[in-house]
């Protein structure tokens, strides 16, 4: 019988333990000087680059280092331990990667990450543009359409809730291609910043995560040339659902280390905080609390591992996926009960902008909407349990859920 560890290799304790130093001296500190910025802080762009931890999950055929999604799941947990929100803002942690490893040919792929591997590269950001803020009630798909002309494509329409619209010198839009197949006709194109179709809105005011940039992009019949479709390797529904699981999963790891961290800051509070001549944390209810919450937060990183390991062990899709949905849903419902009871237990402390546990609460709220949401993720794992077929309308988010992507 074969058995699975999820031990880390010599390796991953190597690189989890200077990240895990790197996001307590140079994130945690300056966690609330980020929010007031909205944005990560150059230095610590800069370093986060240098330690090349943004192309740890590429395969060192596309230019990446090969290390796999586990490892780059641990680096995401602990990144956001360090600050959760501080992931949003870092270049080459967003969706932009994922996608176009899953979606783009090898060598689309190649052509589009080379840049992220440049040295003076720690201020390059991509976008991915799915979410749209009006569903379409004359058929399925999105509105935003991609018609074909000559040499290319026209794209035409608006996308919202785009993380990094106002950053990314290229973007992957997802447009209806077929408007009779419904969700099965879409295609994904890359746009250039300097595409003179390109509008870029705003920024948007967003509950938390305040060092990620969301904002809105129009494209007023934006010429895309034809070597700039990304075609999913042949099969495109199914690798676009691989993109959103596996970028689900990484946001999922960075919902583990915000529970960890409130779970660790609530249980130093319930520690020194005294009531009736001994700290709250001996009181049974408080201390039933912080062990489910404990509980919690090891059981969402071993889904969120187990997960990660299937994809990098070559495991069926189908297998894949259930593991990856169920890890995604739990690790967004645990999170919010560690960050509702961290605020709960610090008591009127704890929605004062002194404390952190109210900025673990916003943001974990607006991470369950990063992506596919823990009811999205509930669905794909009811469809791959009971043989469903994996229809694109029931698995991928649609415009009335309103993904964000960063």
């Amino acid at each position: 019988i074969a058995m699975i560890s999820f031990e880390p290799t010599e390796d991953q304790k190597l690189i989890t333990g200077t990240v895990s130093d790197f996001a307590r001296t140079a994130l945690t500190p300056r966690a609330r000087e980020f929010e007031k910025a909205q944005a990560v802080g150059d230095e610590a762009r800069r370093a986060v680059h240098e330690l090349g931890l943004s192309l740890a999950a590429v395969p060192e055929a596309l230019g990446g280092q090969g290390l796999g999604l586990l490892t780059a799941v641990m680096i995401n947990e602990e990144l956001a331990y360090g600050d959760p929100a501080a992931p949003f803002g870092l270049p080459g942690f967003g969706s932009y990667l994922i996608a176009v490893q899953e979606l783009g040919s090898d060598d689309q792929a190649k052509a589009l990450l080379a840049p992220f591997a440049d040295p003076a590269a720690h201020d390059l950001f991509g976008a991915v543009a799915w979410s749209e803020r009006k569903p379409n009630r004359e058929r399925a798909g999105f509105l935003t359409t991609a018609k074909q002309v000559s040499g290319g494509w026209e794209l035409t329409g608006a996308k919202a809730f785009v993380g990094n619209a106002d950053l990314a010198e290229s973007m992957i839009v997802f447009a209806q291609v077929d408007a009779s197949a419904g969700w099965a006709g879409l295609g994904a194109f890359v746009v250039k910043k300097a595409n003179p179709g390109l509008r870029i809105s705003g920024r948007h005011k967003t509950l938390g995560l305040e060092c990620g940039h969301f904002g809105e992009i129009a494209l007023e019949s934006a010429k895309v040339p034809d070597a700039d479709r990304l075609q999913g390797r042949g099969d495109f529904i199914a690798a676009t659902t691989r993109f959103f699981a596996k970028y689900a999963l990484t946001v999922a790891a960075r919902q583990v280390g915000l529970s960890r961290l409130a779970f660790d800051v609530s249980r130093e509070y319930c520690d020194i905080r005294k009531a009736f001549g001994k700290p709250i944390g001996h009181f049974q209810d408080i201390a039933f609390t912080l062990a489910d919450r404990h509980m919690d937060a090891e059981s969402a990183r071993e889904l969120v591992r187990k997960a990660a390991w299937a994809w990098d062990s070559g495991k069926p899709d189908a297998q894949c996926l259930l593991a990856t949905a169920q890890a995604v849903a739990h690790a967004h419902q645990v999170a919010m009960r560690c960050a509702d009871d961290a605020v709960q237990l610090h008591g009127g402390a704890g929605f004062m902008r002194d404390v952190i546990v109210e900025k673990l609460m916003r943001d974990a709220k607006q991470m369950a909407l990063a992506g596919a949401t823990a009811e999205q993720m509930d669905q794909l794992a009811a469809a791959v349990e009971l043989g469903i077929p994996l229809d694109p309308a029931l698995v991928l988010p649609t415009p009335e859920t309103q993904a964000v992507l960063t």
